[in-house]
């Protein structure tokens, strides 16, 4: 049997990178980690967040992995360097992949980036965008309600169109030409989010962005599927995996088979 690509996420959200993954790449077995008993990492010290990374990676190297996907914006921002630099395996995030598309597509060269708390407060997609095109300006704006609006499922009614007039118009009349969805729940608004700032601005979708990450470096190595069929996806979590299962279908669009509640690290 032909090796996995392992995912975690501190939670649900990292199943549209999953989503776009399973899209790109139908042939391959994947394995998602949900640290569910954990989240949000958000609020954790960098110490704490990079244990939690490590103890994830370890999990899913036991579940004999060939290429690890940090599908958590928290994670990816603060410990993806110390997991690529512990562990002997292909390692992507979601950070970079959305900072490159939308360092390309701009050409106002001003760029939106709407995320978490967390991840907005930690600067990570603005360093990474002007690291990769400097002298770009980014705007930021934290929008923590999308999180609850995507996993309640109310991605498109008159609540989710009120809340992104709400967060949005922040950006009006800034020049900004790209919007950078930093956040894994946010494809689930990008209909309304889209409606909000009009057809002038591209949306970045970071899970698309990492899912042709994962491509191009499977292709590298040589390491794609044997494309023998579909892939197997099996999922776990570290606590409540009937409240993922159910918030689950709404994310991947079809019922999740079964998420298994597993220990990992100090769960």
């Amino acid at each position: 049997m032909q090796k996995a690509i392992g995912i975690f996420d501190s939670g649900i959200g990292g199943l549209t990178v999953l989503k776009e993954i399973v899209a790109a790449l139908p042939d391959e077995n994947i394995i998602y980690l949900g640290d569910t008993a954990r989240v949000p990492y958000g609020i954790r010290s960098a110490e704490t967040v990079t244990r939690y990374s490590f103890e994830n990676t370890q999990f899913l190297l036991s579940q004999e992995i060939k290429l690890l996907v940090v599908a958590c914006n928290t994670a990816s921002a603060i410990s993806l360097g110390a997991v690529k630099k512990e562990y002997p395996l292909p390692v992507i995030g979601v950070l970079e992949p959305g900072a490159r598309a939308a360092a390309a597509a701009t050409r106002t060269r001003k760029v939106g980036v709407i995320g978490t708390e967390a991840t907005i407060a930690s600067g990570a997609y603005e360093k990474a965008i002007r690291r990769i095109a400097p002298g770009v300006e980014v705007i930021s704006l934290a929008c923590p309600l999308f999180v609850s609006l995507a996993e309640e499922g109310w991605t498109d009614n008159d609540v989710a169109r009120l809340v992104a007039e709400k967060y949005l118009s922040t950006f009006r009349g800034s020049g900004i030409d790209t919007l950078v969805l930093g956040c894994t729940h946010y494809p689930l608004l990008k209909p309304v989010i889209g409606g909000v700032v009009g057809p002038g601005i591209t949306l970045i979708d970071s899970a698309t962005e990492t899912a042709k990450e994962v491509v191009s470096v499977l292709e590298k190595l040589k390491w794609r599927g044997n494309g023998k069929g579909g892939g197997v996806r099996k999922f776990y979590v570290t606590d409540a995996p009937a409240r993922f299962e159910k918030i689950g279908k709404r994310f991947l669009g079809e019922p999740l088979l079964s998420a298994e509640q597993v220990r990992v690290g100090g769960t």
